[in-house]
């Protein structure tokens, strides 16, 4: 008679090693070792394996304040008693990022990899844990940190460099560990804004020696961020930035000046519920072409003040912020957009009354232009 054997894996050592670590009290290392139990236990015990895969999936934490069951305060610097984060809720986060479509689809990948982070943990993967957006201000970097927040239903929480940079240098470090040990505690999206003011290079010799201690400590808690969290760095001076910082993220997306096509369409989304005519639009965001989503969202919500102030949705109340930014254009400039508006079907009358152009002058640049007075783009 064959005797039975016991092909079950003894999981001794690493119970006890998981208790180590669990006494410690480090929630990603914690983590990472449950992974690599279930990698192991995914071939002989596969549904030990999935119950663990489950677990991480869920993200489990301790309780946050900001479920509203709170075991700690959100950090404050010790000398002028400010937070250190601004919060921002899921649910009263209301943005959309226009972006190209290729950024667009970066983004939209992180947000998938949360949401079926389960597939991957069955794997061995872990999803996207680092970005570093990079770009001129007003292009939507911030847009899309809230963006990211809003779609995986979690809170954002922006780190105040104002706070952290304490007039007493070397409690800077202390006060950016404190806002990333509380974030890595707490199931959310950081977003260290601003991060060349405390990520700059450590070759930079007008910089002194705390400063640059300062970047190795940011390094060094970047590195140790648990895939369960989500960080998010924004630079407008990606120049300034220490060559290690870089190798820290995984996926680092630019973000240029918005192309007309971009500007059209946040405005046409903005002004739609106000009746706005379709050439208004077209004519706002060529005149804020060049300029940022930053400029042209600070009108719009002028806009939108006014018209609540008013108490009506007249769609006149877009002529003065379009006559001021039409203003800033060439002659030559203004009469070439008025022709191409003219080609793409909009009326000689309605064009000549938004960009301040005489029909005669667009009729002498319009292609056959006798043929065209008296046509129906004249009337």
């Amino acid at each position: 008679m064959t005797a039975k054997v016991d092909v079950t894996p003894d999981y001794s050592k690493e119970l006890v090693q998981l208790a180590r670590l669990a006494l410690t009290g480090r929630r990603q290392d914690i983590e990472m070792y449950v992974r690599r139990i279930a990698r192991k236990a995914s071939k002989e015990q596969p549904e030990v394996a999935e119950s663990l895969s489950h677990l991480l999936s869920e993200g489990l934490t301790r309780q946050s304040p900001l479920r509203g069951e709170a075991t700690s305060t959100i950090p404050v610097d010790r000398d002028s008693r400010l937070e250190l984060m601004r919060v921002e809720m899921p649910e009263d986060i209301d943005v959309h990022p226009f972006l190209p479509d290729d950024e667009l689809r970066m983004l939209q990948g992180v947000v998938d990899e949360r949401t079926r982070q389960a597939e991957l943990l069955r794997a061995g993967l872990t999803p996207t844990k680092t970005l570093l957006f990079t770009g001129p201000p007003g292009v939507g970097k911030t847009i899309s940190a809230k963006w990211i927040a809003k779609k995986l239903n979690r809170p954002l929480l922006t780190l105040d460099l104002s706070a952290v940079m304490s007039s007493y240098l070397g409690r800077t470090g202390t006060n950016v560990r404190y806002v990333l040990d509380y974030a890595k505690s707490t199931d959310c999206v950081l977003l260290l804004d601003e991060l060349d003011a405390i990520a700059k290079r450590r070759d930079d010799g007008s910089e002194i020696g705390e400063l640059k201690r300062l970047v190795t400590v940011l390094l060094q808690e970047i590195d140790d961020w648990p895939p369960s969290g989500l960080l998010i760095a924004a630079t407008n001076h990606a120049s300034l930035l220490d060559p290690a910082v870089w190798r820290r993220f995984e996926i680092v997306v630019q973000f240029d000046v918005p192309t007309e096509d971009v500007l059209r369409n946040y405005a046409a989304r903005a002004l739609e519920p106000l009746g706005v005519s379709p050439a208004a639009v077209h004519a706002l965001a060529a005149a804020y072409s060049g300029g940022t989503l930053a400029e042209l969202e600070h009108d719009l919500t002028r806009i939108h003040r006014l018209v609540v102030l008013e108490g009506n949705v007249s769609p006149d109340g877009i002529r003065p912020f379009l006559t001021r930014r039409v203003e800033r254009l060439e002659t030559d400039d203004r009469i070439n957009l008025a022709v191409q508006m003219v080609n793409l079907g909009f009326s000689q009358r309605e064009v000549a009354e938004l960009l301040h152009v005489s029909r005669d002058t667009i009729r002498s640049r319009l292609p056959n232009a006798s043929s065209k007075r008296g046509g129906k783009n004249g009337k």
